[in-house]
């Protein structure tokens, strides 16, 4: 059965008690607008990684600052996450990807969906800080997880059992995308009114229309970790099992020799 990585603000209110509710949006944000009862403030720069990355692999802050912050939000290791932004998850989605990849247990990670506005609509808000007790946090970069290198994205093109799917903007895929890919902007996954994800029956036909279907390994690649982040999520939500990402950069693939095509085709 498919983890429900996406919760409704109604399924979150009912487990306040029980899980560890994370905001990402800046801290004016958190304390001007307001917040989920009982969130702790984990702004998305606090996470974020430099240009070239810092640590182990792709876009990861490193295990130890990592550690050290969850830490310090009260978060202790295999504790069930709820994470949210005001900007459709996106930028939550890269938070509990981050903590993915530094060994944090797939079931135990859920996205607010609908984003803080969803919630918003229907539940009551807080402006009261919340300072929680410091916990113990383990992390440490899973070599097996879904973050690739370059060679695997190598051997993907060849494979006639995987597709490489872009989550850029049509006109960067325009400028150049790996062979053979296809363009599935993060958005086309969220409905605008609702600011969630659209229904199971459309995101399965949007996936399936692209040639995105279970029986092929999926290899997803971007300029930005948390467009990536958030459709490994809504695949991984869905119930799609081989998902893989890569966040090297489209310079650095033409820098080891990879060739790139330009134009819709």
């Amino acid at each position: 059965m498919a983890h429900d990585v996406f919760v409704s603000a109604d399924w979150l209110a009912g487990r306040l008690d029980d899980v560890r509710v994370v905001d990402v949006r800046d801290a004016w944000e958190y304390e001007g607008i307001g917040h989920v009862p009982g969130a702790v403030s984990v702004p998305f720069d606090a996470f974020r990684a430099e240009e070239s990355g810092q640590a182990e692999a792709g876009m990861l802050p490193g295990a130890d600052e990592f550690a050290a912050l969850v830490g310090d939000a009260g978060i202790a290791t295999g504790d069930e996450v709820v994470a949210y932004d005001d900007t459709n998850g996106v930028f939550a989605a890269r938070f509990l990807v981050t903590a993915l990849l530094y060994g944090h247990p797939f079931e135990a990670l859920h996205l607010l969906d609908g984003d803080f506005s969803a919630w918003n609509r229907s539940q009551e808000v807080s402006r009261e800080p919340v300072e929680p007790a410091p916990a113990d946090y383990e992390a440490a970069f899973d070599p097996s997880g879904p973050l690739i290198a370059i060679d695997e994205v190598r051997a993907a093109l060849d494979d006639p059992g995987a597709v490489l799917v872009d989550s850029r903007e049509d006109w960067e895929f325009d400028e150049g995308h790996l062979p053979g890919a296809v363009r599935i902007d993060w958005r086309e996954a969220v409905d605008e009114e609702s600011r969630g994800l659209k229904p199971r029956d459309e995101l399965e036909r949007l996936f399936a229309e692209r040639g995105v279907t279970r029986d092929r390994r999926v290899v997803l690649y971007c300029n930005t970790a948390r467009r990536i982040s958030h459709t490994y999520l809504v695949l991984r939500h869905l119930g799609y099992e081989d998902v893989a990402f890569y966040e090297g950069s489209l310079t650095e693939w033409e820098a080891e020799g990879g060739e790139l095509r330009t134009g819709t085709g």
